[in-house]
């Protein structure tokens, strides 16, 4: 996998930064998703 990543330093560090907000917004999303399902579902 690691012989796949290009020598450009520029473009690691796109690539990084990208996957970084994409897991930011899913833990975000996630978190938006299961407190709505608690708050619809009242308390348990």
């Amino acid at each position: 996998m690691l012989e796949f990543l290009p020598d450009d330093p520029v473009i690691i560090a796109i690539v990084l930064i990208l996957l970084s907000l994409i897991f930011f917004l899913y833990l975000l999303l996630r978190r938006t998703v299961l407190e709505f399902r608690d708050g619809m579902g009242g308390n348990r």
